[in-house]
């Protein structure tokens, strides 16, 4: 129960007399579930690059002042969930690189396996590091391009970098998009006031009255100035999209792939009642991404759905640690239990993954003590077995709970009375598309590509983490 951490997200704008540093932050608003640790954009104009980037949530990091200093026509954001680095400030992108004949800021949603390998050759080509991101060895690696447009520098760094990147970048007086050749992170373009948008999701072009033109292709980079969108491409043996966007990642109302997100949730939880049918009173969905599979599951069920446990929607990530009598309260600060609701109730519990098992026990004993009868629990996700690499903070393999327990162990850890999960199968059924376009290998150990099974993401805290980023104008 969301011991699961978001990717981060993009997003990038060129619509001339647009006030895109605003339209940016309201953006990157609309993304705020796929990362809240920092956030920052970067603006163009007159061949200059202004940038400002600050820990914590969007609207913290941002005040009305740096938003009017952050001028141009064109403008890249990111929200983060680190990755690959810790959380402080020099770590927060958009980050910039180069040197006075070749600037570039880039926004990063994804994880390279390779990163380690890379940086390394790039010091021993002279270049230092400002934090310990491999966001910044993408970038140095496409300076370090012999090369001599930004389009074949982004070629010359997709043939060395591995693993999942989708990226925005501004440079000079154009925006690219860019994603990796096997399409693990979304990014889709959309159209505003006779400019284009790039995002990691549609719902950030509806939040800014942006129409969705289509997905970028997996291996596509797309390039966007004056004389609009132009496309290339690096083609790829295979597909991995993360299926884990459409399980909890992606917000209900985002389009991918064509499939609404919330559709696909709600037939999740259909197919769960088709394959763990229990007797019971009410269903509840574990709010926010459980919601609509717990809709399904009722529906098709024949049971009620009750809301059962509310949300405090104002929890965002904090810096701040609780004392010892709210630390000892836990899930509470995030979740409350409506006890007249679920008092004496045989209880359905839909929620979309278990993947270290910490904080779903504390779910179903708090709903044991509001007077539940019975707890059914239902899982969105069949059982995560391997860590991610791929620009998600799963776990390490000890830590993923199916690693080493069955699931009737896990039933008896977590204090369930009945646990089940979707079936590779039932959940490929309900995204409806085929199966060999994802990545599943957090199911299944089948990874798209190597990846090194213990690989940490702190790997490249070699260098001591003092630099922060605060906003500036650079002369590209």
């Amino acid at each position: 129960m969301h011991d699961l951490h978001e990717s981060c997200g993009i997003f990038g704008i060129y619509a001339p007399g647009v006030d895109v540093a605003r339209v940016t932050f309201f953006a990157l608003y609309a993304l705020q579930h796929r990362g809240q640790e920092s956030a920052g954009i970067a603006t163009a104009e007159g061949g200059k690059i202004y940038i400002h980037t600050d820990m914590g949530l969007v609207s913290h990091a941002f005040t009305e002042d740096e938003l009017l200093r952050l001028k141009g026509n064109i403008a890249i954001g990111h929200n983060r969930y680190s990755t690959t680095g810790s959380s402080v400030a020099c770590n927060a992108q958009p980050i910039l690189v180069g040197a006075a004949d070749m600037k570039l800021a880039l926004g990063h949603n994804g994880n390279l396996t390779n990163s380690a390998t890379l940086r390394a050759g790039l010091e021993e080509q002279g270049f230092t590091f400002s934090s310990s991101t491999d966001s910044e060895v993408i970038a140095d690696l496409m300076i370090s391009s012999p090369e001599k447009d930004i389009e074949a520098k982004i070629k010359y760094a997709m043939r060395r970098i591995q693993g999942a990147y989708s990226l925005v970048i501004l440079a000079g007086e154009k925006l690219y998009g860019v994603r990796d050749p096997m399409g693990v992170r979304p990014l889709s373009l959309g159209s505003i006031d006779g400019g284009w948008v790039l995002a990691s999701e549609t719902c950030a072009l509806d939040h800014i009255g942006a129409q969705f033109v289509r997905e970028i292709e997996p291996g596509e980079i797309v390039t966007i100035d004056g004389n609009g969108v132009r496309s290339t491409r690096i083609e790829s043996e295979r597909q991995a999209l993360c299926i884990f966007e459409y399980i909890y990642f992606a917000r209900p109302d985002s389009l991918l792939n064509g499939k609404l997100i919330y559709s696909t949730r709600e037939q999740m939880g259909a197919i769960l009642s088709q394959q763990h049918p229990v007797d019971a009173d009410i269903v509840i969905g574990v709010p926010d991404s459980a919601t609509a599979a717990g809709i399904g599951y009722a529906r098709a069920a024949g049971i009620p759905y009750h809301e059962g446990l509310i949300k405090n929607r104002y929890v965002g990530r904090t810096f701040i640690e609780p004392d010892q009598r709210l630390r000892e309260l836990g899930v509470r600060l995030k979740f409350n239990p409506l006890t007249q609701e679920i008092s004496g109730k045989r209880l359905v519990v839909v929620d979309d993954s278990i993947v270290r098992g910490t904080t779903t026990p504390r779910v179903i004993n708090m709903l044991r003590k509001a007077g539940a009868r019975e707890v059914h629990l239902r899982i969105c996700a069949p059982p995560i077995r391997f860590p991610c690499f791929f620009g998600v903070d799963m776990a390490t393999r000890w830590e993923l709970i199916a690693a080493h327990k069955t699931v009737p162990e896990i039933k008896d850890f977590i204090g369930a009375d009945t646990l089940g999960y979707i079936s590779m199968d039932g959940l490929i059924e309900a995204v409806g598309l085929p199966r060999e376009i994802f990545c599943a290998a957090c199911f299944t150990g089948d990874y798209p590509m190597p990846v090194q099974l213990e690989m940490d993401k702190l790997q490249l805290e070699t260098l001591p983490l003092t630099t922060a980023r605060s906003l500036s104008e650079i002369e590209t």
